[in-house]
Parts: structure tokens; C-alpha cells; sequence
């Protein structure tokens, strides 16, 4: 079984307290947070503190990931362009990308050989599927600009006909485009 980190051997409470020092000063002032550390009792090499950092930097920014690609699955009620489809798929990526990097991570003797390669296998193929997820996604949602611009060449020629004035076929323009942007 692997060592754990100096960082883990510490009490919740230090932790956590280095982990905010760490989100406040944007993940640097290694040397300030060890002498910190030190004149509370705990000797944390600079080189611990920054694998740490790291480590909760990774998990912070697939948190705000996750917040944004939530916050757009429920912004508006009109999907045309599928946005969510788009914001699940981000959100998906962003977690196979959280479990490879726990994965790598992981030290020597947590996780079996053949698990891990097995596990790999399983991520690689999900990362296929999510790809042309992906590309069917941007593909679908390039036809339904195209639709839009259609349409809107379209319906600009039918007012013209009609009579209406340049500023009304405008406005029609700009509301039926509103969809694609």
C-alpha cells in the first residue's frame, strides 16, 4: 500500500484551512503557506504543498465546469440550437477528464494494473462515443443555422413583395435569426 501525503496526515480542520489559504492566493505563495504551516507545528515541504494545490486546483476547476455546464442546462426555455445536449456533453467530459486525472493520480498498489488498463478501456470508449455525440451535436446544430438563414432569406423576399417597408423586413430578419445565434 502507498504512503499517504503529508498533506492527508494532517488534521480536517489544517486542511481545510490550507485549502482556502490555497483558493485565496489563487494556488501560489507556496514558501508563505510551509513557513504557515511550520509555525503551526506541521513541517509540509514547499514540493507537498504544491502537488496538493495542484491536485484541489484540478477538482476546483472541474467544479466550475460542472456549475457552468448546469447553469446552461437551465438557462431558457428555447433549446433549438440544443444547448443542453451541448451542456450534458460538457459536463460528461469534464468528469471522464476528473476520474483520468484521479486515475493517474492513484498511487502504485490502489489500483490493480489490470484494473486500471481495463478502466482506461472503458473511458477510451466513452470518450469515442461522447465524441460523435459531439460532432453530431455541431453538425445538427450548423443545419439549423443554415434553416434559420433559409428562412429568413425566405421570408425577407415574401415582405418585400408585400410591400413592407426596409426597417419591418429587418426586424422580421432579426426575429427569425434570433433562434440561430
Amino acid at each position: 500500500m502507498a504512503r499517504r501525503s503529508t498533506i492527508e496526515k494532517l488534521p480536517e480542520d489544517v486542511r481545510r484551512w490550507l485549502e482556502r489559504a490555497l483558493t485565496e492566493s489563487g494556488f501560489s505563495g507556496y514558501n508563505e503557506l510551509e513557513s504557515l504551516l511550520r509555525e503551526r507545528g506541521y513541517v509540509i515541504s514547499k514540493s507537498a504543498i504544491h502537488r496538493y494545490g495542484q491536485k484541489i486546483e484540478r477538482r476546483y476547476g472541474a467544479i466550475r465546469a460542472a456549475t457552468e455546464a448546469a447553469r446552461m442546462l437551465t438557462e431558457g426555455a428555447a433549446d433549438d440550437q440544443d444547448a443542453r445536449s451541448e451542456a450534458v456533453i460538457a459536463l460528461i467530459q469534464t468528469e471522464l477528464f476528473e476520474s483520468i486525472v484521479q486515475l493517474q493520480e492513484a498511487e502504485e498498489g490502489e489500483v490493480d494494473p489490470k484494473e486500471r488498463v481495463a478502466l482506461l478501456s472503458k473511458v477510451a470508449k466513452n470518450v469515442a462515443t461522447l465524441s460523435r455525440a459531439s460532432v453530431n451535436l455541431k453538425k445538427f446544430q450548423s443545419e439549423v443555422r443554415a434553416r434559420a438563414q433559409q428562412a429568413a432569406s425566405n421570408a425577407e423576399k415574401i415582405a418585400r413583395k408585400g410591400g413592407l417597408s426596409s426597417d419591418a423586413v429587418q426586424a422580421l430578419r432579426r426575429e427569425i435569426l434570433g433562434i440561430a445565434t
